[in-house]
């Protein structure tokens, strides 16, 4: 038997202090599951609802009781009713879009209704006795993900010059999982070490990357280089570099340029995609997440005409984790790679959906936390689970970042001999 015997919603705190829903799912069998929401901070405008309360006496308007309401009230109710069962994730994702009866979630909430989706499938695997990565991705999921590391922040993540939000590294080079997490805490600690040399601050962002108030972008670049060499590293060989520009948030709509403020400067998008390709031929870049504003299409198509052989173009304003957007950038050519973010979407299956596409379109999908995170690990299971091979969830400080690469390490010690670690073949669709 797997059926639904109860659904438990209630609120939490996530890694900035604001309230976010967490579900519990309880089988008849006694198998359970537990799931917590993560929340952004730079939300694109086509993302599914984020079901807040409004009511500014209450965390600033921020609490999320009448997402928790819905799945104490309706949705848990309602599930145990159909009867279900659990381990059908696909039946119960598509009651749950139906009981929703919206586009865009806005009815029950992303958050509600990822939040009982990822329970359920939780309490799934528990009931089946395999591990969460197992038992969504098979006998075939062994494959552990090249980490993007969020080292040092700009944009809406810090109070600071720096116009791009995320500066990463990622250990290519390395031979396993637990080799380039080694490789990423050690840069990360020396470039803690050029920083303070310099006399900038070495307080953290939200996902725990460094914000000093550097001069510009190119100089955060600079810094970072320094800290791989100092490590005892070798930038475009065994450590390479990626982006989120974030762009959307510095795109002024009326004039149609790019609003570079910390370095006094307009652009337009062609403008921009020559920025970008310049701090490719002197940085080595992999990877560019959201270069340019989220319906600048035409940009995108340009982007990824010029830099799309060498560097990693990818959206996730632009998609939003959605299969309906991503068609229309596989057909425009406007990318080569997706952000895979469960809570833009809010549901399993949809994700899921949403991967097996990029995949079979040529497209590389990296999975991907939130600004807001908790201590919840779903992410690392579904990243190895769907053989995605890139991972971004944060810096090397901060446990709701911590978290993730510590269930990644669990996981690849798991599976022994059979773990393969993506290495390069991470940007299969790339001429590197």
């Amino acid at each position: 038997m797997s059926q639904i015997l109860m659904i438990i919603g209630r609120e939490i705190l996530d890694s900035r202090g604001n309230p976010t829903v967490e579900v519990e799912c309880y089988l008849d069998d006694g198998s359970f599951g537990r799931a917590a929401v993560p929340s952004g901070a730079s939300t694109g405008a086509h993302e599914a609802l984020e079901l807040r309360d409004g009511d500014k006496k209450r965390y600033n308007g921020k609490g999320v009781l009448k997402a928790v309401s819905n799945v104490n009230e309706k949705i848990g109710p309602a599930l145990v009713k159909e009867g279900i069962p659990a381990t059908e994730q696909k039946m119960i994702d598509e009651f749950l879009l139906e009981l929703d009866g919206s586009d865009g979630k806005k009815n029950l909430g992303a958050n509600a209704i990822l939040g009982v989706s990822l329970a359920v499938c939780k309490a799934s695997a528990e009931m089946c006795g395999l591990p969460l990565y197992r038992y969504i991705g098979g006998a075939n999921a062994n494959l552990l993900p090249v980490p993007m590391m969020n080292i040092l922040n700009g944009g809406k993540h810090a109070d600071n010059n720096v116009d791009l939000q995320e500066f990463m590294i990622m250990p290519v080079g390395a031979s396993s999982f637990k080799e380039g997490l080694r490789w990423g805490a050690e840069i990360f600690h020396s470039l803690k070490k050029v920083l303070s040399s310099k006399g900038l601050a070495t307080s953290v962002g939200d996902e725990g990357g460094f914000a000093p108030d550097l001069k510009s972008n190119r100089e955060a670049l600079e810094v970072i280089s320094s800290a791989v060499e100092k490590a005892g590293y070798k930038p475009g060989e065994q450590i390479f570099f990626a982006l989120d520009p974030a762009a959307s948030e510095f795109y002024n709509g009326k004039e149609k340029v790019y609003d570079l403020a910390g370095e006094g400067r307009k652009l337009p998008s062609s403008e921009m995609v020559q920025f970008y390709s310049d701090l490719c031929r002197d940085f080595p870049i992999i990877s560019i997440e959201d270069g340019l504003a989220e319906d600048d299409w035409d940009g995108f198509i340009e982007m990824t005409k010029t830099l799309g052989d060498k560097v990693q173009i990818m959206g996730d304003d632009l998609f939003v984790t959605n299969p309906r957007r991503l068609k229309q950038g596989i057909e425009k050519k406007a990318a080569n790679s997706i952000l895979i973010k469960l809570n833009q979407i809010g549901s399993l299956s949809e994700t899921l959906e949403t991967i097996e596409m990029a995949q079979k379109n040529s497209f590389t999908a990296v999975v991907s936390h939130r600004s807001g995170e908790t201590e919840d690990t779903t992410i690392s299971d579904v990243v190895v689970a769907t053989q995605a091979g890139q991972i971004k969830t944060g810096s090397l400080c901060r446990t709701d970042r911590i978290a993730k690469y510590n269930q990644l390490l669990r996981i690849e010690e798991e599976l022994g001999d059979t773990a393969r670690y993506a290495g390069k073949t991470a940007f299969y669709n790339l001429n590197l």
